[in-house]
């Protein structure tokens, strides 16, 4: 799916490149030099090579992917939840709001959206992104989920059993 890249890649902008080194999975969990835990969703995701977020999962047999990071420490961005969920959207154009509020994720804030958008590229695809950005004292962390809009429904469901199992120490 063209595009699908370029809205992970706008994760890694927004947060600068992270580093792959110190990705440690056990047991289905995924556990982030940065301090925080998810589990891995079963049923045909794969953890990605080379993505410029700190976990990035492919799903072997639909066009949908998930992405998460982190920024701790002097890295933090500044601004609020919107603003920061907004940036993680700058990779589409056409851009439509299906959901935006604010909720809670495991006791944390969360700024959460639902966007329909095109990516950037020319005669670039039709997608539908989640994200969620949660921020604590120390890190601010952005979850997304990625699927052509008719393919969303389908594997949602695994993103929302991710973003649940979601700990910050």
């Amino acid at each position: 799916m063209r595009g699908l890249g370029l809205v992970l890649a706008g994760v890694a902008i927004s947060f600068g490149a992270a580093a792959c080194a110190g990705k440690r999975i056990e047991h289905g969990v995924f556990h982030s030099p940065k301090g925080y835990r998810v589990t891995i969703p079963p049923d045909g995701w794969v953890v990605a090579r080379n993505s410029r977020a700190v976990l990035e999962l492919r799903h072997g047999s639909e066009p949908v992917a998930i992405a998460v990071n982190a920024a701790c420490e002097d890295e933090r961005p500044r601004g609020s939840l919107d603003v920061l969920a907004r940036h993680l959207l700058i990779g589409l154009r056409e851009r439509s709001t299906v959901l935006a509020e604010r909720t809670a994720v495991n006791g944390h804030t969360a700024e959460h959206a639902i966007v329909e958008g095109r990516s950037i590229e020319p005669g670039g695809d039709r997608m539908r992104v989640e994200a969620y950005v949660i921020r604590d004292a120390r890190c601010v962390y952005d979850f997304l989920y990625i699927a052509p809009p008719e393919a969303f429904e389908t594997l949602e469901p695994s993103f929302r059993q991710l973003l649940d199992t979601f700990v910050a120490r």
